[in-house]
């Protein structure tokens, strides 16, 4: 239904800057009057092959730059499309509650459904200009960006192939999700996002979807096989709520492991 919406929301793209042919570009969008950024890797070959996709957001108060440097997924996945967006000033729950600062909309309605309808847009925009692969569109967030990806799980399931939120909890949206793969990471000292709700969120997803117990699947990491095809694979560390500095290698690997074989 939303596709029908999205000439209304995307008014235009511009691409603003030309990098390096291996770098991110930024492009904007108008998205209901407003402008939208993000930066975007795209190998030479989306063009002509099938192509999968990783969006990655960044943290209340973070940027896309921030996003690009610290997790470098495109990178790590050069054959992969992978777009940063930026958020824009929101009032958080748990600190900057005046809204200075960039962030993402915590539940479906906030701020006009503003950050699913930037989403709709990028998608609309890699779909045109690239071969994507509709069966490998990936999600991953950190912090608000990892309640975020929890909330497009929510919204826009049926866009998405996984989901790796990083520091973030999605209890009040349990209900709503429909099982799919996810790489959940979690520090067991995080003041923010408290570990427990983070642990109440886990076993949720692993009842959504039907997983088994945890076996060894990498450093730190737990996979926990699912009877219908939704693996979760849990990160935990003993930090804080930061995302330590091996884990988007291990998000690509795991997002490589559902990709269609």
């Amino acid at each position: 239904m939303f596709r029908c919406l999205l000439p209304l929301a995307v008014a235009l793209f511009t691409l603003v800057r030309v990098d390096a042919a291996d770098a991110p570009v930024r492009r904007e969008w108008s998205i209901d009057g407003v402008t939208r950024e993000a930066l975007v890797y795209a190998p030479a070959s989306a063009k002509t092959t099938v192509t999968p996709v990783i969006f990655a957001f960044h943290g209340h108060g973070g940027t896309m730059g921030y996003a690009e440097r610290k997790f470098s997924f495109h990178t790590l996945w050069p054959e992969a499309v992978v777009i940063y967006p930026q958020g824009l000033p929101t009032a958080g729950k748990l600190i900057d509650p005046e809204g200075k600062m960039a962030g993402w909309q915590f539940a479906i309605g906030d701020y006009g459904d503003r950050d699913l309808k930037f989403f709709d847009a990028m998608l609309a925009t890699l779909r045109q200009d690239y071969k994507i692969d509709n069966k490998r569109i990936f999600v991953m967030g950190h912090s608000n960006g990892g309640g975020f990806s929890y909330l497009l799980w929510a919204a826009r399931g049926e866009q998405i192939t996984a989901v790796a939120p990083c520091a973030a909890a999605a209890i009040q949206i349990l209900g709503k999700l429909k099982p799919k793969p996810v790489f959940h990471l979690a520090g067991e000292n995080d003041p923010l996002v408290k570990f427990s709700w983070q642990k109440t969120t886990i076993d949720g997803v692993l009842k959504i979807n039907q997983c088994g117990e945890g076996q060894p699947w990498d450093e730190h990491c737990l996979l926990y096989p699912s009877k219908i095809g939704a693996p979760v694979v849990t990160y935990i560390h003993s930090g804080h709520h930061e995302v330590p500095p091996d884990a988007p290698a291990k998000i690509v690997k795991f997002f490589k492991e559902q990709s269609p074989k």
